[in-house]
């Protein structure tokens, strides 16, 4: 069964293989650094209407200016005068808010609007508050309403805002680089020195995510950043306060008559806890109440019956299922088909941007998958590559002599240019028309080249030098090509790749989730099991949602790969250990508590724990390691009621039941006896 695995996993990789070459260096930073919780009382999580009413106090007075209006926190130039330093020439006006719900999901949404007196340029502010989440957020768009070129519009800040905190210490984490520390947490002392975070290459989230957990003495929240391209976070500390700026990475161009341009999407979840954990769960929760896609469940299976390497024909493939007992279907959402599935030369790479499937494997097309599929309760997964296309290509041929329509820096690849209005018209209706007739149910978008060098051109040769342009109008029609196939195939669910969690940013997050969230786990590396443990763990202070391949060689194999959503293979749902840890996997979604960070290193433990928000019930995964030489490991649980007694146990050992209050569960603990070589336990445990 390993050796099946294995075979997997260079089909697989073989899917990047031309896609990282000259990838900018990351300076050195603390990947490992072992940062340690406190224990938390179950009671003290939840949001207090305290908390919820300093949200709403905060929005009103910056946001919906109800107490009048002194700054603004966001800020930009219009022909060099700042905004917030030049109120007096803009006339601005709040609208009512709406109804919960009737624009964002469980929000309540108001629009401000800013005039220049002595231009054309107005700017409408979209915010949101979600009251029950302590949370808001808010969007800026800049437009020329004049006939003529706008003055130039610089220093576009989403967020320009000191805070009163007092010393402050910010928690964020590593982004996706193909590397086994992917998503590692990391924390710093703000400083007067200001820390920049950003993002490389153009894709969001290549170097970290833009996700930030401020604790501080006076005033705790967590910041997150909706940008799918450079995004540019900048903060310091000063005297007790803390100034953070937000906003595209470079952006200074004049406007088009009618042009419109936006800002990131910002948002501040408010808390008060000297525990972060506090922090990182209320945003955790908001995201899955409130940002998520209301149509994605708590798991998802994918049963990969085509790789980017597989010329089975579609006969060839419902043969081998036609051999799988029923209960396989049962526990399996969706087929998953990756690249490759249309006609290409040499590999799978070089056909990109032709979206039609191969006849010769496919002569009923792949609609024949997707009805095999649906008689067995399946949907498809389908791969895409809709941003790339590759000289030769069907896009490729029809497009070429399209004026702007593709931007070439010289390469086989080229980048469908996204800024172009009409090109984005036309890729709506061809991939939405594909999904259908394909019978598609999960859209995967993978996004496998970094289009920094081509927006970089395309503002040089298509828009006069203005710099930041082309990502800008990029960006703003990627939300509006993956809103409308979702607007127009009923169901839809957007899978987001990007070379493997490039693309994690919010915007994102509200479109789409990512099942294959680092591209580490396209080959069989030594450390492959511990780095699959790291990363869940370190995503997990975020995002609840996340996936890959299911590892099922073995018991430590298979429980190293728990995680919501999951892609099998042919292979591995014969193991023993195929869909065992379902019950596991739901609780992933609801609080998450770190317990011992062991990094990647095989000499020592990893250990976290998911629970229900009423804290009644939760499960912990405790990993041991092959060289950890310690014989015994007392597992402390969080996040429980202190009162309430507890019932734990091991899921190996389900006889063997211990009951305990919460208060010693989390300060005497459980101890486990080690054995020698690898084990992960699973802990399960339940108020009485």
């Amino acid at each position: 069964m390993k050796e099946i695995i294995l075979v997997i996993f260079y089909f697989v990789s073989s899917f990047f293989t031309l896609l990282f070459t000259d990838i900018e260096k990351i300076p050195e930073i603390p990947y490992n650094q072992v940062i340690n919780f406190e224990s938390v009382s179950a009671d003290d999580v939840p949001l207090t209407e305290s908390e919820k009413l300093a949200c709403r106090q905060w929005y009103d007075s910056n946001i919906l200016f109800r107490n009048g209006i002194e700054e603004l926190p966001y800020d930009f130039k219009v022909g060099g005068k700042s905004l917030n330093k030049n109120l007096d020439e803009w006339e601005i006006s709040v609208s009512p808010e709406s109804e919960v719900g009737e624009v964002y999901r469980n929000g309540k949404t108001s629009y401000i609007t800013l005039k220049h007196k002595s231009s054309g340029i107005a700017a409408t502010v979209e915010a949101t508050i979600y009251e029950e989440n302590a949370t808001c957020e808010w969007t800026v768009f800049i437009k020329n309403e004049a006939g003529e070129n706008s003055p130039v519009i610089s220093d576009f800040y989403a967020l320009d805002k000191a805070f009163d905190t007092g010393d402050t210490t910010v928690y964020y984490s590593k982004g996706s680089r193909d590397e086994p520390y992917d998503f590692a947490l990391m924390k710093k002392n703000l400083t007067a020195f200001p820390a920049t975070f950003d993002s490389i290459e153009g894709r969001s989230t290549d170097n970290y995510l833009p996700y930030f957990n401020f604790s501080g003495e006076n005033c705790d929240m967590v910041l997150g950043v909706g940008w799918s391209g450079y995004w540019k976070t900048e903060m310091k500390e000063i005297s007790g306060k803390t100034s953070i700026k937000v906003g595209q990475e470079t952006f200074k161009a004049y406007l088009l008559p009618g042009e419109e341009v936006r800002s990131p999407l910002v948002s501040l979840s408010f808390y008060n806890s000297e525990n972060p954990l506090k922090g990182f769960n209320a945003f955790r929760s908001w995201v899955t109440d409130s940002v998520y896609p209301e149509n994605i469940p708590d798991t998802m299976t994918m049963m990969e019956v085509a790789g980017p390497l597989s010329t089975n024909t579609a006969s060839q493939i419902m043969d081998t299922m036609n051999t799988f007992d029923k209960k396989v279907f049962e526990e399996v959402d969706f087929f998953w088909m990756d690249a490759g599935w249309y006609k290409y030369t040499e590999g799978w790479h070089d056909a990109v941007g032709t979206w039609v499937p191969d006849a010769d494997r496919y002569p009923g097309g792949i609609i024949e998958l997707s009805v095999y599929g649906k008689e067995r309760g399946c949907g498809l997964v389908l791969w895409y590559e809709p941003e790339r296309v590759r000289i030769d290509s069907e896009i490729y041929k029809s497009h070429i002599e399209k004026e702007q329509w593709l931007i070439d820096v010289g390469d086989d690849n080229l980048l469908y240019n996204f800024a172009n209005d009409d090109a984005v018209d036309y890729l709506c209706e061809l991939i939405a028309s594909s999904l259908e007739e394909n019978g598609v149910s999960l859209y995967r978008q993978d996004f496998n080249i970094a289009p920094a060098d081509f927006w970089e051109k395309a503002d040089k040769e298509f828009y006069d030098g203005r710099k930041g342009i082309c990502e800008n109008h990029y960006i703003t029609n990627e939300y509006r090509y993956l809103d409308y196939l979702t607007d127009n195939v009923d169901g839809l669910i957007i899978d987001n790749c990007a070379a493997g969690g490039r693309r994690l940013d919010l915007e994102m997050t509200r479109r789409s989730v990512p099942v294959w969230r680092s591209d580490y786990n396209c080959a069989p590396h030594d450390d492959i099991l511990e780095a699959t443990q790291a990363q869940t763990y370190g995503l997990s202070f975020w995002l609840p949602l996340s996936g890959t391949v299911q590892y099922n060689y073995d018991e430590y194999s298979a429980r190293s790969s728990i995680m919501p959503m999951t892609v099998e293979t042919f292979g591995t749902i014969y193991s023993e250990y195929f869909s065992v840890y379902k019950e596991q996997r739901k609780m992933m979604s609801d609080n998450f508590y770190p317990l011992e960070w062991g990094g990647y290193d095989d000499s020592r433990i990893l250990a976290m724990q998911y629970s229900s928000e009423d804290a009644l019930k939760g499960t912990a995964f405790v990993y041991k390691r092959e060289n950890v030489k310690d014989t015994e490991y007392t597992l402390c649980l969080n996040g429980l009621m202190k009162d309430k007694e507890y019932k734990v146990y091991s899921i190996d050992e389900p006889e063997n039941v211990y009951t305990m209050t919460g208060e010693k569960l989390m300060s005497d603990g459980v101890k486990l006896s080690l054995p020698e070589g690898k084990k992960a336990f699973i802990i399960m445990f339940e108020a009485k």
